[in-house]
């Protein structure tokens, strides 16, 4: 009998697993003119704020959002000031988002061959998921006295990392025992004949590519330019209720990164063993479908979000593709007019105490204001009573900058607000330093940096354009009364 889980090959399904005990533990634990201004809503549920087509959006998704588009992005690199948002302002962004998925979906972009081979990706490793909990979540169970024996073998294990350990362990031999019957049941042959084809092919691929390229590996785009259909459809095993194609192997081979892919691809074993592999994700799924688990309504749900997902980063990419490229001399003239963006940073060095609320923040700002040391206030109030004095910037604060630079060394102000963790909360700060930004010449290794800056700026232009026009042609609805005492600053 063929072993089917070699130290080599149980890597394939370590993310299968891993994902797997997470889902365990989880049981476990606009244009005014399209506006259309609703009191009250008797089909639509009262947190409902928008629709378009079969699309809603809850309030809680606006607040959600609002928070994100209000936390800095440090990662950007410009020293500009942030805008205000608000509630209206987001959520007609937030339909404009749909109305670009569903413009995708009637442009066919689904069909694209990229974007179709994720998103099945995605549906069979879903599928897999849910026919794994179905089927072991209950068998996978650990006793205290296992929990206490694996401890004695390891003292620098905790209780919680021994169990995880234990249950992963657990979880190999039952996904083990579970596959081998599956894999039985479903009759696989392998068509062995092929598999020198298949080393000849692979051998092709990887050392005379069509397009040249530095480093030899094959890649997704290959199987589809460089291949027959012939080669593509070459049947290396079937199943009942499938087969398995060199496309299928070869897509399976290139779900690992080149340095962890097999050495051996130029022998018939070497083949076989990666054909194993690449027939256990197939078998369940099929397995999956047979007992109707392919109809779940969440799977469903999950499935269309991340079409949705796909289908938005498509749409923005092909917009953005309009966009050319600015010249040399168009750079250079941009970062003259904008020369304090591209300079350092103004920097603040600021000593925190966060607060649970605002009225601890007075409370705190009180006791300070008496006279009472602020390192003794900070270990008694403080929500990070470990946290050390930083330097900050407007990259860092957003929306908050101009009450922290308002301040002066040795001052200390509040209450105000700032980021904390996924959320706002109030603050008292002691001011330690203050760096003003300089203003750097232009030089050539700025080049990209300011380049980024002018096609970042071009991109989001023409995507409001596109927006603009996209929620003309698909009517919407904005439930009004719902978004009007939404204040950004003050969701929690």
């Amino acid at each position: 009998m063929i072993r089917l889980f070699s130290s080599k090959s149980a890597l394939l399904f370590s993310g299968l697993l891993i994902a797997f005990l997470h889902l365990c533990a989880a049981g476990q634990a606009g244009e005014k003119q399209k506006e259309k201004t609703v009191v009250k809503s008797a089909t639509e549920p009262s947190n409902v704020v928008a629709k378009i087509g079969d699309y809603v959006i809850t309030r809680e998704e606006l607040e959600k959002r609002l928070l994100s588009e209000l936390s800095p992005d440090e990662y950007e690199g410009y020293g500009e000031k942030a805008q205000p948002v608000n509630a209206k302002t987001v959520l007609l962004r937030m339909i404009a988002e749909k109305a670009m998925v569903m413009d995708a979906r009637e442009k066919g972009y689904l069909k694209d061959g990229m974007t179709e081979m994720l998103v099945e990706r995605y549906r069979q490793r879903r599928l897999v998921n849910l026919l794994l909990q179905k089927n072991l979540q209950d068998k996978l169970t650990v006793a205290d006295s296992e929990i206490e024996e694996k401890m004695k073998t390891d003292p620098k294990l905790d209780r919680a990392k021994a169990e995880a350990l234990l249950k992963n362990t657990k979880m190999r031999i039952l996904f083990e025992q579970y596959y081998r019957q599956i894999y039985e049941k479903f009759h696989v042959i392998k068509i062995s004949d092929n598999f020198p084809k298949v080393v000849e092919i692979h051998e092709r691929l990887l050392l005379r590519p069509k397009t040249l390229q530095k480093i030899s590996f094959i890649r997704n785009s290959q199987i589809n330019d460089e291949l027959t259909p012939e080669e593509r459809d070459m049947v290396l095993a079937t199943y009942d209720h499938g087969k398995v194609t060199l496309k299928d192997w070869l897509e399976n081979l290139c779900e690992s990164a080149p340095p962890s892919r097999p050495r051996d691809l130029n022998t018939v074993e070497g083949v076989e063993r990666l054909l194993e592999r690449t027939l256990t994700m197939p078998i369940l799924v099929s397995e999956a479908q047979l007992a109707g688990l392919d109809k779940d309504e969440n799977l469903l749900k999950q499935v269309k979000e991340y079409e949705d997902s796909r289908l938005l980063s498509q749409a923005k990419l092909t917009k953005y593709k309009e966009v050319e490229e600015p010249t040399a001399e168009q750079i250079a003239a941009y970062f003259n007019k904008n020369k304090k963006v591209f300079g350092t940073p103004d920097i603040v060095k600021i000593d925190p105490i966060w607060c649970q609320d605002l009225q601890a923040a007075r409370k705190v700002k009180a006791e300070l204001d008496s006279g009472k040391d602020f390192e003794s206030v900070k270990q008694e109030y403080s929500l990070e009573k470990q946290g050390k004095p930083f330097n900050t910037a407007p990259g860092s604060e957003g929306v908050f900058w101009e009450d922290l630079w308002k301040g002066d060394p040795n001052e200390i102000i509040g209450p105000i607000k700032g980021f904390y963790r996924d959320g706002i909360k109030w603050r008292i700060i002691k001011i330690l330093e203050k760096n003003q930004g300089v203003v750097k010449e232009y030089s050539n290794d700025m080049e990209n940096h300011v380049k980024q800056k002018m096609l970042d700026e071009q991109r989001n232009t023409l995507l409001e354009k596109y927006n603009r026009e996209l929620l003309k042609k698909y009517p919407y609805e904005i439930y009004a009364k719902r978004i009007k005492d939404i204040e950004p600053l003050n969701i929690p």
